[in-house]
């Protein structure tokens, strides 16, 4: 079964789910859960693995997204340490990181969406 339009909207509201859920962490929030860093825990890693790598795993794209979430979880992990270290301010400011790795992993998803031809 091909994927939709709606399959590639539901991994980037995954990613905004992540971004959000470091954003609410960093701001004092909520705690971190190890789990939040995890590729096999992350929705986005999960969804990487159940339904994308099933059909396009062949493509450099899928390679590439796995390669940034894991950076984004890597990144997200070390700006965790850095809050609890007390450096807050450095580490909100890391955000912007996060935010060009996931930039990088939509545009790389787009790729794959467009290639596959979806339908709306």
């Amino acid at each position: 079964m091909e994927l939709t339009a709606l399959d590639f909207q539901q991994a980037r509201v995954k990613q905004v789910l992540f971004k959000s859920r470091l954003r609410s962490v960093l701001y004092g929030v909520r705690e971190a859960e190890p789990s939040l860093f995890t590729m096999q825990e992350n929705p986005l890693g999960q969804w990487v693995a159940a339904v994308l790598k099933p059909q396009y795993g062949h493509r450099s794209e899928v390679a590439g997204i796995e390669r940034l979430i894991r950076r984004m979880l890597e990144t997200g992990q070390a700006l965790v340490r850095q809050h609890q270290r007390g450096e807050m301010e450095q580490a909100r400011a890391g955000l912007e990181q996060i935010e060009r790795l996931a930039g990088e992993i939509d545009q790389l998803l787009t790729s794959v969406e467009r290639s596959a031809q979806v339908p709306a």
